[in-house]
């Protein structure tokens, strides 16, 4: 995939579910991924203890760009006529796309030891999927009193196909005990057909984006 301009797609800070929801859905519109985003995937990054440090972020303040997310959410193209993956993460200040092998080393750092409270696993979800079921009110950045934590986009919140207004804390919540056991050809078709895909532990996810499409 060659270089996109980041500036194109909406961006709005602490907001990244949404703005996956939105770059699937210009990236579909634009012709960059398929009309239907079957060669798009969601990933939403959390654990447990809603602890995890990623590098090259943004919002960071120190110079390698490390921050402790609770949860974050990218999006990774593989093309059928590609043989690697691709990774757009609006967060990053990596090159966009990243090759998802280089983003991996230089975003999760896998060599780079880990208390276990900070392992990080990740919940695949075939696009289409998502652009159909999911939905933000933004609840969730409001503090006890109503008040906003952080300012929210200015577009309307996205409610689902199904009516449905608000179910992100579905998509966040990511458990070790929910890892699946392998990866194999099934899962491809599970995350195709469950609105919450699978989540998997982070020797697994390249190897998910290896599989036959």
């Amino acid at each position: 995939m060659d270089a996109l301009e980041i500036s194109q797609f909406d961006h709005t800070r602490y907001y990244c579910e949404e703005n996956v929801y939105r770059l699937c859905k210009k990236l579909c519109s634009a012709g960059i991924a398929d009309s239907e985003g079957s060669d798009l995937f969601v990933v939403f990054i959390s654990n447990d203890k809603k602890q995890i440090p990623l590098w090259h972020q943004k919002a960071s303040h120190r110079a390698d760009g490390v921050i402790l997310w609770d949860y974050h959410v990218i999006c990774i193209q593989r093309k059928a006529d590609e043989k690697s993956a691709q990774v757009l993460d609006l967060d990053s200040t990596l090159p966009f796309p990243s090759p998802l092998t280089s983003y991996i080393s230089e975003t999760f750092r896998p060599s780079f030891p880990l208390f276990s409270e900070y392992q990080r696993f990740y919940r695949i979800i075939h696009a289409p999927l998502f652009l159909r079921y999911f939905a933000s009110d933004r609840r969730h950045m409001k503090d006890s009193n109503g008040n906003w934590n952080a300012e929210p986009p200015t577009y309307d919140a996205i409610v689902a196909e199904d009516g449905t207004v608000h179910n992100l804390n579905e998509y966040m919540e990511i458990h070790s005990t929910g890892v699946a056991p392998s990866i194999e050809a099934d899962v491809v078709n599970i995350v195709k057909n469950e609105r919450l895909g699978v989540v998997v532990s982070e020797n697994q996810l390249e190897e998910f984006f290896t599989l036959p499409r």
